[in-house]
């Protein structure tokens, strides 16, 4: 007995996606094409009880459909598959193809799991492609990021990751906390740009006890471009073995923690920057 397609990883968000496209009228050929399913097994599990749009019929539709579910039938078809393919109900198969020889299974169920994993590895590479199309045309939109553009996107930056006062409890000090690389140095990149001294930086590691401090502490020292002894004491997190973690292993650095010694002025520029801003964005909606 064949093995069913619904024990195949990732099966049902295939049929979800085959099924949503035979509704809006895409023939067999479209969706194996969009979904890079190139095995017609599995195909027609896919888009099995979806009938194929108005476009595809023919004529005489009940003289063809008999003649077509023959001819598939002839060259090995199951009742499902054909089915599948032309919309008819099984009892319509049945009767049509009843005196045709019952086909041998052409693949074992070993044989349908690898083709299975080979379609979805044909589609997953697919998407990895187009989406690395897309960020190399996106990144080539950027070109010179001008100092005026590096301090409009490191005002929106610190508002939206960096510490606030509140009316309540006013602090009024620039602290900064990322776990991501990139949007450290941003921010390091517009501090300079604002000119403020180096030597006012500070900087501490925010991490779970249960990772590589001492790596954590190296890493983000690399990163900011400074010698890790300037770091403060880390912040570590209490580990708790009942929570599931996904930030863990050798990829996992924490986050850095950059503080601005005597910082007030600095961040009610900040504070103003943000608030002017706003109120352009504000005039643009009218």
């Amino acid at each position: 007995m064949a093995h069913a397609p619904g024990k195949y990883t990732d099966f049902e968000d295939l049929r979800e996606q085959a099924v949503a496209l035979r509704r809006g009228g895409y023939s067999l050929r479209q969706i194996r094409d969009e979904l890079k399913i190139f095995n017609n097994d599995i195909l027609n599990q896919l888009v099995k009880g979806e009938p194929p749009p108005e476009w595809t019929k023919r004529p005489r539709a009940k003289d063809d459909l008999r003649e077509r579910a023959r001819e598939l039938r002839l060259q090995g078809w199951t009742y499902d598959q054909i089915e599948a393919e032309l919309g008819c109900s099984r009892s319509s198969v049945s009767l049509w193809v009843r005196d045709l020889p019952r086909p041998e299974p052409k693949y074992t169920p070993e044989q349908q799991r690898a083709l299975m994993q080979e379609g979805l590895a044909r589609r997953r590479a697919a998407e990895r492609e187009k989406r690395e199309e897309t960020k190399v045309a996106a990144l080539q939109e950027i070109r010179e990021l001008r100092d005026r553009e590096l301090f409009m996107a490191g005002v929106a930056l610190y508002w939206a990751e960096g510490s606030k006062s509140k009316p309540y409890d006013r602090r009024e000090r620039a602290i900064f906390v990322n776990s991501d690389p990139g949007v450290i140095q941003t921010y390091l990149a517009w501090l300079d740009l604002l000119g403020v001294d180096r030597e006012r930086l500070n900087f501490r590691v925010l991490i779970h006890e249960s990772a590589d401090v001492e790596g954590a502490r190296r890493y983000w020292a690399d990163i900011a471009d400074v010698d890790a002894s300037v770091f403060a004491k880390p912040t570590l997190k209490r580990h708790n073995p009942k929570t599931v973690r996904k930030n863990t292993g050798d990829d996992y650095h924490g986050c850095l923690v950059v503080g601005v010694a005597r910082s007030a002025h600095l961040y009610n520029r900040i504070e103003g920057w943000w608030g002017g801003i706003v109120a352009q964005a504000q005039a643009r909606l009218g």
